[in-house]
């Protein structure tokens, strides 16, 4: 299982893109994988395959009609762990002995 951490957004639309991005989000909340929105992106937990089928599903929707796209991304692979979208955070929870905002 990977966690996959990205940010997609248009350079040509202006300074408010949040259009684009719920475009993407329902592209994320439709595939069926587990997914967090934070205020600078989206974490997606599944397999390898999938979590890059759906990046390359925002892309190819938001290049449709975008002429420039910034996209960053960070993966995190970790053999025969699942769930680590929430026991990542509940593991430094549990060191720091109180709940984190999430």
């Amino acid at each position: 299982m990977v966690l996959l951490e990205f940010s997609m957004f248009p350079l040509d639309k202006g300074e408010s893109v949040s259009e684009y991005v719920a475009r993407s989000l329902e592209i994320i909340d439709k595939s069926g994988l587990e997914y967090r929105v934070n205020s600078m992106g989206t974490v997606i937990e599944g397999e390898y395959d999938e979590v890059f089928a759906v990046v390359k599903e925002c892309f190819d929707l938001m290049k449709a009609d975008c002429n420039r796209v910034i996209t960053t991304m960070k993966l995190d692979y970790r053999k025969g762990k699942e769930d680590r979208l929430v026991t990542k955070v509940q593991s430094v929870e549990k060191k720091l002995g109180k709940e984190l905002k999430t």
